[in-house]
Order: structure tokens, then C-alpha cells, then sequence
């Protein structure tokens, strides 16, 4: 039974599978490969799709789209006499794209890989997961949309290193991420967005525009001229990405009017927006500790890239210009179909890992010596980490005496832990002691399974309590939980505990003792270096650090075992003593004379210090 790839998203959705050695995009009934995320009702028929679409304009209370938006959300919307959550609306969707895959393959569907946003957190990925449920589908997978977009390019162009940063900018959405692909793994190191930015923001934009030039208040327009309205405008959107003027032309009930927009006043309109692109890149590069020129290509995936004005502008402010391998609207979707395949374990596609990170920061709460009342947070993973991951932080008493400290533990990026979600908390006992003596070392263990392990140990006593906390969006029995958190344990050796990094740090030690001056100071800065990275607990930080540190200390090594000596020393030949006398003193019938020995010492001692200067 073939596994399918779903890219669900803000204003259209596709599905896809892997056959025949590549990722097939899979026809709606109309034949297209866009399906429209939109859900419409009429008394007891749910329509989804292009009618429902056709139906915005006619019956804008019976319709909805773009609540993907909302995923995760306590948001309501009323269709008719009927209420729906924004997943439940997702389900109709992803029910229908099932629907086109088996009849497209003429066999059941009941597996799918579905793509989400990198920085969606635990309920919107639990949403999405429930919309599969509802659909009928099984969707153990979720992979992040910039991961499927680097799959999909790394499939097309057969490369293997490379540091790509993403702009994926759809119908609702904008997600920007930086990722490295390197040995048949695709790591994303860093991701921002704004799930309030996108494609329908122009449209309404220019809606506004014309309402402005039109003398015409917006909001005070019936729902049915608004629909209008804002079709009208994204035509003209449309219009502009292969012309340089378009029509805004306008026919409903109590409007009937045109208004001509060229592509300056188009970016005139839309500088707002422009400026909103901006932040998430640099945000992206800040917390991805890359700099632009080591990004080696820049995709441009999403419908609303294609869009020339949206191009020039991303390669404005990047510098550099920016490429749209195959289609924007379809790449997404074809990584998506090519993991399937891999989740299939298709022998015609490699085994590519694809490493997901923590979207969100995760910490506990401290206390704030200025404002005793309000906490403050302190983040133990922070957002961007690959997954799984496993740190540590020591804290101590706060107060003089206590018997216990008390951990909360929070979700988000607020600095005030109240301003971050609250997970759940742990109560360690501690002997009574002045403040600041006794300390315990917490340490968070996390899966992209929604699985977090929290546990305290308080040094003096060795006393260890631990809590575990499970997402909604977690539907393992506890069976598989047990197993799960049975492998995180892997995960809990401090980094300069492996094998790996502790067989570089006896290197730097014996290296240390072996070297004098200036040398025996770069290597003690290096062990400096590496070590520093090992504390932080970065993974990516640390494979760097290793890679850096190993180069380093293969120097030192050939330094001490061929820089201080001639050749002679360092690969000493079999006919050394016919070699000396032919070539060094020039005397072909006796034995170099001391003086001849002398000279040749103080030649190498001079050429050493030349080197070393």
C-alpha cells in the first residue's frame, strides 16, 4: 500500500508519490495538481476545492480558507448552522487529496507524509496530526516544509554540501530557514516566519488601494463585493508577474469600476509588507550563526514568488540571486512524495536523514532579583536545536533554609516565564541550608515525538526526581513511550563524555605535554576552543568544533613528527651515507670532515629559524 506526500497548505494543497524513481504529482478531478484549501457547505454537501472557491464570492458565510492560519488555535468558524476548528476544516482536504490519490494509483491510501511550517509548534503539529485522523489517514510523519524544499533540490541537482536558506513565501504564510545538507542528511539549523504574512496580504492590499482611489470605505462593503473585490485584485497580482501594467476591474451588485496599476505602484502599495520580509531573514541568519556568504543558493519556494517584485526584492536584500528550481508552487510538495518514498523504504531512493529541530525554546523558571513577584526564564534548549537533544543547567537555593525547589517548566521565548507556556512542574526536596549552598543539576531530554524528560538531582544527597511530559499530538501507546524514552537515554551523555570528543581531548593533553613556546600555546587555546564547545551542548556547534580541532591537532602532529627536521630524519634513506657524501659535502672519496658536519648543523638551525619567523 503506497504511503503519499501531502504539502497542506495556507491557500492551496497537492499530494504527490514516489513512483517509478521520482516524486508524481497526482491530479485533482479537474485534472489540476493545485487544490484549493478552501471548504464550503450547502445544508448537508461539503464542498472542498475549486467549487468551494467559486463559492467565496456567492456564499462568503458558508466558506472558509486560510485557517491553516489557526492551526492549534481555539478559533471557531460558522459555515451555515455548522462550527468547525481549523483542523476539522484541514480534514476535508486532506480527505479529498486521499480520495485523488487512490484513484489515481487504483488502490487504498491509508498512510501519509504531511508538511508543516518548521516553526509550528506542539499544538499546531498536533492539529495537523488530528486533521490526518479525521481524514482517515495515518500520519506518523510530519516533515518541515524548508526540509522538503532542500529534499527536493538536492534530489534535482545531485549535491551533497551545500547551505541553503529557503524563502518560502505562500497564500498565508512566510517561512524563511537556513539548512545544511551534508553526508545524505538534511539539518535544519535555523527558522523564522510569520504565519500572519502572505500572498492574500497583497490582495487585500490592492483591494484597500482601490477602494482609496475609488472614494469607497472597504468595511463598510457587503461580503459579496468584498469577494469580488479581492478576486479582482489577485488577478491583477497575477497580471503584474508577466506585465508591466494590469487592470483592476471590478462588476458586483453595487460596484462596477476599473482601475489601472502598474508594478511601481504595485511595490509603492506593498512597501509595508516588503518591509515585514525582512525581519524574518535576518532573525534567521542571527540565530543560525551563518553569515551571507556562506550561503550557497537561495530557493525560492511558494506560490507568491513568483511574483518578479517579490524576487528582486529577496535578491536586493540578500545580495545575491536568489533561484526557483522547478515550479515554487510544487517543490514543497515533491520533497514531501520523495520522503515518502524514503519512509517506504523504496530501493530506488537513498536513505537521506532528515533531522528536525525544536521550534520553541524550552527552560525553567528562576528567580528575578529585581522583581521578586515575576520569575524569569531559563532556557535550557533553546529554539533551533536538533532533535533529540539533552541538556543540563545547575541552579541553586534562592532563599535561606528551604526544603525544596520548586521547577517549572515553560514553553516559549519570553523573557518573564509567565509570559511562556506553562508544561508542568517538579518539586525536588534540598537539606536546609543558607541560600546559593545546595544546587541541583536539571537536565531536559526532548524528541520530535512531543516527548520531554525533565530530571533533578540534587549534588549533595544524589536525591533524583523526574517528570515526563507528553504532547497532545503524541498518539504512541505506552508501550511505544516506554521505548521511546528508553532510546532517549543515548541522548543524556554529556557531549565530552563520547568516545569521540574524549579521544580528542587525550590527543590535545598529550599534545600539550609534548610541545613548548608558542606551540604549546595554540594547542591550549584550542583545547580552550573545543571545550567551550562541548559546555554549550550544540550539536552542530560541536561537529564543527570537532572537524576544527581534528584538522588542528593532525598539524601539531606532523609538526613533531617532520617540521623540526630535515628530510634526512623524517624519511631517511637506505643509501644515506652515499647520498651525504655525493650531495651535501661534495667529496665523493672520504668521510665528511667535522668542519663539513658543523656547517650542515648550523645551515639547518638557520633554515628552522627562518621557517618558525
Amino acid at each position: 500500500m503506497a504511503i503519499i506526500g501531502i504539502d497542506l497548505g495556507t491557500t492551496n494543497s497537492l499530494v504527490t508519490v514516489w513512483k517509478n524513481g521520482q516524486s508524481i504529482l497526482i491530479p485533482n478531478t479537474f485534472g489540476h495538481f493545485l487544490t484549493p484549501s478552501v471548504v464550503s457547505i450547502d445544508h448537508e454537501t461539503i464542498y472542498v476545492g475549486e467549487i468551494a472557491k467559486e463559492r467565496l464570492i456567492t456564499h462568503p458565510k458558508e466558506t472558509a480558507g486560510i485557517f491553516k492560519r489557526f492551526m492549534g488555535s481555539d478559533k471557531i468558524y460558522t459555515l451555515g448552522k455548522r462550527r468547525f476548528r481549523p483542523e476539522e476544516l484541514s480534514a476535508f482536504i486532506l480527505k479529498k487529496l486521499k480520495e485523488d490519490a487512490e484513484a489515481f494509483l487504483k488502490e487504498p491510501v491509508a498512510e501519509a507524509v504531511v508538511s508543516v511550517p518548521a516553526y509550528f509548534n506542539d499544538a499546531q503539529r498536533s492539529a495537523t496530526k488530528r486533521a490526518g485522523e479525521l481524514a482517515g489517514l495515518k500520519v506518523e510523519r510530519l516533515v518541515n516544509e524548508p526540509s522538503a524544499a532542500a529534499l527536493a533540490c538536492q534530489l534535482m541537482n545531485a549535491e551533497e554540501d551545500a547551505n541553503l536558506l529557503v524563502f518560502d513565501f505562500g497564500g498565508g504564510t512566510l517561512d524563511v530557514s537556513l539548512v545544511e545538507c551534508f553526508d545524505n542528511v538534511i539539518n535544519v539549523l535555523a527558522v523564522s516566519g510569520d504565519n500572519r504574512l502572505g500572498g492574500s496580504d497583497f490582495d487585500r492590499l490592492l483591494a484597500r488601494y482601490f477602494c482609496q482611489e475609488k472614494r469607497l470605505d472597504f468595511e463598510a462593503l457587503n461580503e459579496n463585493t468584498k469577494g469580488v473585490l479581492l478576486q479582482s485584485a489577485e488577478k491583477c497580482k497575477f497580471d503584474l508577474t508577466d506585465a508591466e501594467t494590469a487592470k483592476m476591474t471590478v462588476s458586483a451588485e453595487e460596484l462596477h469600476d476599473t482601475l489601472p496599476i502598474s508594478r511601481e505602484q504595485f511595490i509603492e502599495i506593498a512597501a509595508p509588507l516588503f518591509t515585514r520580509l525582512t525581519e524574518p531573514i535576518k532573525k534567521v541568519l542571527i540565530d543560525g550563526s551563518l553569515s551571507l556568504d556562506e550561503i550557497d543558493q537561495v530557493v525560492l519556494v511558494g506560490g507568491s514568488c513568483k511574483m518578479p517584485v517579490v524576487k528582486l526584492y529577496v535578491n536586493y536584500v540578500l545580495g545575491k540571486e536568489a533561484d526557483s528550481i522547478g515550479s515554487p508552487d510544487t517543490i514543497v510538495a515533491l520533497g514531501t512524495g520523495a520522503y515518502a518514498g524514503i519512509k517506504a523504504r523504496h530501493q530506488d531512493i537513498r536513505d537521506i536523514l532528515l533531522t528536525d529541530i525544536c521550534p520553541f525554546s524550552l527552560g525553567v523558571n528562576i528567580v528575578n532579583p529585581l522583581e521578586h513577584s515575576r520569575d524569569l526564564m531559563s532556557v535550557l534548549i533553546e529554539r533551533n536545536t536538533t532533535l533529540p537533544a539533552s541538556r543540563t543547567g545547575i541552579y541553586c537555593t534562592a532563599s535561606d533554609f528551604q526544603s525544596k525547589i520548586e521547577l517549572k517548566v515553560y514553553q516559549g521565548e519570553g523573557r518573564y516565564a509567565d509570559e511562556n507556556s506553562f508544561l508542568g512542574k517538579l518539586d525536588l526536596p534540598v537539606p536546609r541550608k543558607p541560600k546559593g549552598q545546595e544546587t541541583v543539576d536539571v537536565r531536559f531530554t526532548y524528541d520530535i515525538n512531543g516527548i520531554l524528560v525533565v530530571e533533578a538531582t540534587a549534588l549533595s544527597t544524589k536525591n533524583t526526581k523526574s517528570l515526563l511530559l507528553i504532547s497532545d499530538s503524541n498518539t504512541m501507546d505506552k508501550h511505544e513511550i516506554e521505548k521511546k524514552v528508553a532510546a532517549l537515554q543515548k541522548y543524556k551523555i554529556h557531549p565530552k563524555d563520547k568516545d569521540e570528543n574524549r579521544l580528542l581531548l587525550a590527543r590535545g593533553d598529550r599534545l600539550f605535554t609534548q610541545t613548548v613556546g608558542e606551540l604549546r600555546k595554540a594547542v591550549e587555546f584550542e583545547l580552550f576552543l573545543f571545550s567551550h564547545a562541548l559546555e554549550s551542548q550544540k550539536t552542530h556547534a560541536i561537529s564543527k568544533a570537532r572537524e576544527r580541532f581534528s584538522y588542528f591537532l593532525d598539524q601539531v602532529s606532523w609538526e613533531l613528527e617532520n617540521g623540526g627536521f630535515g628530510p634526512s630524519l623524517t624519511n631517511p634513506d637506505e643509501n644515506w651515507y652515499q647520498t651525504f657524501k655525493t650531495e651535501d659535502t661534495g667529496d665523493k672519496t672520504g668521510i665528511p670532515s667535522e668542519e663539513d658536519l658543523k656547517n650542515l648543523f648550523l645551515n639547518w638551525q638557520l633554515n628552522r629559524k627562518k621557517r618558525d619567523d
